[in-house]
């Protein structure tokens, strides 16, 4: 009966760790746009070059999409500025746009495609 338990405790142990690891592979990453579809749903940075940019201050929220590697509408990576949190990054559609640069944060999938939602402006470096 003890060794039982003590398998039990071992075994609960060992799937922790690995659940852990797992979450914590991405955690500090750098990925290409390419590869952030494996990536949902945890924290990682992805790297490409801003293929297509668009402000769309007339739709809900004036979301602000910076396309990597490929434009819109082929994109397979979109970081998304919302208009709330566009005062702190001035216009990030001409800002941001033509170049080389990383966005970090947690990957989620919309439509089937992956973004990270940037808040702040030290979520994105240039490279």
């Amino acid at each position: 009966m003890e060794n039982t338990l003590s398998l039990k405790v071992i075994i609960s142990a060992l799937v922790a760790v690995l659940a852990t690891s797992s979450f914590c592979l991405a955690e500090g990453k750098r990925i290409t746009a390419s590869e952030a579809a494996a990536y949902i749903g945890q924290t990682a940075t992805v790297c490409g070059n801003v293929a297509s940019t668009k402000y769309a201050y007339r739709s809900k929220g004036q979301p602000t999409f910076l396309n990597l590697d490929e434009p819109y509408p082929r994109q397979i990576f979109t970081a998304l500025v919302w208009g709330s949190d566009r005062p702190s990054f001035g216009a990030p559609e001409t800002t941001y746009s033509g170049k080389s640069i990383c966005v970090t944060g947690q990957i989620k999938s919309y439509r089937g495609k992956p973004e990270i939602i940037v808040r702040r402006p030290s979520q994105i470096t240039t490279q």
